[in-house]
């Protein structure tokens, strides 16, 4: 079988389409085998992608802008979308089942500093119409160091993408509150990217083709027969949190069968990073997305 290098920029269930495209065996059906990895900053997504190394990644849209801030040509594109919606979470203290955005006033949170989560996190409090200096946001470092900060009793929220806010719960340390992703609405969040020549391949070809029937099963399999699919990826996760993540990603609707990326959800996504100041200008859906390759009838 040929191989086809798939690294991603954060691992995690929200991925759950194309983690389901390589463990459902659906490129297996494809006549591929695949070799997973996740970046780090010694080993980032735009260097393996250039050098060859990986063929494609999970990233996203808004990955382009800095570049495309400065005027300097895009040689990465965006060719799927698999997350039409923010998945990340708040999670407090305690159960707050009337929970309101409002409750953060004067509250310490933990928020992911990654500039996309972040951009998000404070679009949200824009669209709730709360001002942003009247909470106190704590960077509070890495994923991890996140999740072990908020456990050691620092912060009265944490804002965290699943199955974090869900161990949490399942550890009885916090409760989620909140989806930034059902307040805000949809946006184009993560995608899959490559170089416009690897999507000329008949590789890239037969990869849509089992993604494309990946992102179909996902929404009509069960979470908890794709978190037993998957459960390999995720050796440190309790089954029962992967399972609830998967459920909440499901419910919530942030799969699609429908793999182009959407140009209203791009949209949307310029609005939040203007509201943050993160780029100056609206650039052209174009000049960092294209459709998917063509992948036959399947």
């Amino acid at each position: 079988m040929e191989k086809i290098n798939i690294m991603a920029l954060r691992h995690s269930a929200f991925y759950t389409p194309l983690l389901i495209t390589m463990a459902g065996g659906f490129l297996k059906e494809e006549g591929l085998e695949y070799d997973y990895s996740v970046a780090t900053p010694e080993r980032t997504v735009p260097d393996t992608l250039r050098s060859g190394e990986a063929h494609l990644a999970q990233s996203a849209v808004a990955t382009s802008f800095a570049d495309l801030e400065q005027g300097k040509p895009i040689d990465l594109v965006h060719f799927a979308q698999i997350n039409t919606l923010d998945g990340f979470f708040l999670a407090g203290r305690e159960a707050e089942t009337d929970f309101t955005w409002e409750r953060l006033v004067g509250k310490t949170v933990l928020v992911d500093h990654l500039f996309q989560p972040l951009a998000m996190f404070r679009y949200a409090l824009k669209e709730r119409g709360i001002d942003e200096s009247s909470v106190t946001i704590i960077d509070a470092g890495s994923v991890e160091e996140m999740d072990q900060a908020f456990r050691e009793g620092r912060g009265d929220y944490v804002h965290q993408q699943g199955p974090f806010p869900q161990q949490l719960e399942k550890d009885g340390v916090g409760h989620l509150v909140a989806s930034v992703g059902e307040t805000v609405g949809p946006v184009a969040f993560s995608s899959l990217c490559a170089t416009r020549e690897w999507l000329q391949t008949d590789m890239a070809a037969a990869f849509m083709r089992a993604y494309r029937q990946a992102c179909r099963f996902v929404l009509d399999t069960p979470a908890e027969a794709l978190a037993g699919m998957e459960a390999d990826f995720f050796p440190t996760i309790d089954r029962e949190v992967l399972i609830q993540t998967i459920s909440t990603y499901q419910r919530m609707g942030n799969w699609s069968e429908d793999t182009a990326i959407d140009r209203d959800a791009y949209e949307h996504l310029l609005d939040v990073f203007l509201f943050s100041g993160l780029i100056t200008r609206r650039h052209p859906f174009e000049h960092c997305a294209v459709l998917p390759p063509e992948s036959g009838a399947a």
